[in-house]
């Protein structure tokens, strides 16, 4: 029965939330046809975290209410937040780019308007910037269908380092590209 404690470590750690001791005797259960008791789960449970109260682990395992979830010691929450941070600023296309500065600049504003003013279907960069918590459902328009709005949300203008939607720059203070197609430019041919 040793193996047991494996599939719950198992359990634990795929699970992308806090996991129940009711839905690991279930997932137990259907898999092996073990009916453990809570007491039983607890106690495997308790063996997995001693396990990980060793310094030569980066992460944990702890108790939130009646779940558990692998979470890494504080003492790596540091760097970390450096490696999440750079992360999440390495991945937004041109496209999410494009739809945030929509949002930003005129917020709240509809999935329609949006479309209306990129001119191409925008479901894929308005997910992206959900999920990355840059933007948030801030209602529904009054128009028909009640469309929801969205606007930018307090993870934004700590991406952008910027106190409030105030310290955004001005249209008028964006640059015009310097060349445009079919201008000469200043390469010539030897």
């Amino acid at each position: 029965m040793e193996y047991i404690s494996q599939h719950i470590e198992a359990l634990i750690f795929a699970a992308d939330q806090p996991i129940s001791i009711e839905d690991i005797q279930g997932c137990l259960e259907e898999v092996f046809g073990l009916a453990l008791s809570e007491e039983e789960v607890m106690s495997r449970i308790e063996e997995i975290s001693n396990r990980f109260v060793n310094e030569s682990f980066a992460f944990e395992l702890i108790q939130s209410g009646n779940c558990f979830q692998f979470l890494t010691k504080p003492a790596f929450h540091g760097t970390l937040n450096v490696f999440l941070r750079n992360k999440t600023r390495k991945k937004l296309s041109k496209a999410s780019l494009e739809t945030l500065s929509i949002i930003a600049y005129k917020q709240p504003v509809s999935k329609l308007e949006l479309e209306r003013i990129r001119g191409v279907n925008c479901d894929y960069a308005v997910q992206k910037l959900l999920e990355k918590e840059l933007i948030l459902i801030s209602g529904r328009s009054e128009g028909p269908g009640r469309p929801l709005l969205y606007a930018t949300g307090e993870k934004f203008l700590h991406y952008f380092g910027i106190n409030s939607l105030k310290d955004l720059p001005l249209p008028k203070e964006f640059k015009e590209h310097e060349f445009t197609a079919g201008e000469e430019s200043d390469f010539s041919e030897n």
